[in-house]
């Protein structure tokens, strides 16, 4: 990414602010530790119990600069098969239907960026298609209200 927005101040689930800006600003490889997303508050979010429970609540994901929605997860998957398969490779995994396709890039290398240069992860194909690996710091932004929630 070559993101000039700072970082949001406040990132949801306990994530950390000074990684973030490692991560989502003038990086092009760099990821946070594998597995990382499981340590921070994500489980315990009020959202995840929500989506837990109502098996078509879908939690969006926005970008930790711009606060733009990047991804809805869970879709056509249960939110089980969707943590399943995100702790399976250490980072939130999200398929092409989970991508908001108005924010989000994939440049020729794999690598996955929002529209205004925040640094997301990359794409690592399998054999079900295109896999989004996505630091958990990346995504981890309050909705502005100016990107609106259309999705």
């Amino acid at each position: 990414g070559t993101s000039e927005s700072p970082v949001q101040e406040n990132l949801r689930w306990g994530c950390d602010r000074k990684k973030a800006d490692e991560i989502c600003n003038f990086n092009r490889h760099w990821a946070e530790r594998g597995g990382y997303w499981e340590t921070t508050g994500f489980f315990s979010s009020r959202e995840v119990a929500v989506a837990t429970k109502n098996k078509k609540k879908q939690i969006t994901f926005y970008d930790s600069n711009t606060g733009a929605p990047l991804f809805v997860a869970p879709r056509d998957r249960s939110f089980s098969d969707f943590v399943n398969e995100s702790k399976k490779h250490g980072w939130p995994s999200f398929r092409d239907n989970e991508v908001v396709w108005k924010n989000v890039r994939v440049l020729p290398d794999g690598e996955t960026v929002s529209v205004t240069g925040t640094h997301l992860g990359h794409n690592i194909p399998d054999s079900n298609g295109s896999r989004y690996c996505i630091n958990l710091v990346s995504v981890a932004g309050i909705p502005n209200v100016g990107f609106g929630d259309s999705l």
